[in-house]
């Protein structure tokens, strides 16, 4: 685990390296918050790091959204370790047959309706709970959905960021 300070010290680029993993397949993200160092707390940098998100044009969001895998399994991504290591917690690589068949379903739906994946912070999520959050969210508008999908992404972001950087003493 690397601390805040050691963070705040490093180079731009080096700084940029370690966090490139924090952002599915998008160094840029953390290439971006590196000019607005220091930060004082774990919290702030994962701001910033979404302040970057945010400001980026929107086909610059859409490839973010689109580097991450679909949930369960993609041919098209390949799951970085990260991935794998959210997804098989949240027991999808164990889930039941019927739940692996619903689940490729509503991903195969909301491809089609929304040309991105479906993203979902799993942590803390059953197959059940992300078929359920996948249905109703099926029912959005292809903004809303793109929004909702950054959020998304920002809560995975967070929890990656946990699992990285400490803050000890904040």
């Amino acid at each position: 685990m690397t601390t805040l300070a050691e963070l705040n010290a490093l180079p731009p680029a080096q700084f940029a390296a370690r966090l490139a993993a924090i952002f599915e397949h998008s160094p840029w993200v953390a290439e971006r918050a590196a000019g607005m160092r220091p930060f004082a707390t774990r919290q702030r940098l994962l701001e910033a790091m979404c302040a970057a998100v945010d400001a980026a044009p929107p086909a610059e969001q859409l490839a973010l959204i689109r580097a991450h895998p679909q949930l369960r399994r993609s041919a098209r991504v390949p799951l970085t370790v990260a991935s794998s290591r959210e997804q098989r917690g949240a027991g999808l690589e164990a889930c039941a047959a019927e739940e692996a068949s619903r689940l490729d379903e509503l991903n195969a739906a909301y491809s089609a309706k929304f040309s991105m994946p479906f993203i979902l912070a799993v942590r803390g999520h059953t197959p059940q709970s992300i078929i359920a959050v996948c249905e109703r969210r099926l029912q959005n508008d292809p903004e809303s959905e793109r929004r909702a999908a950054l959020r998304e992404i920002g809560l995975i972001a967070g929890y990656r960021l946990a699992d990285t950087v400490t803050d000890a003493g904040h």
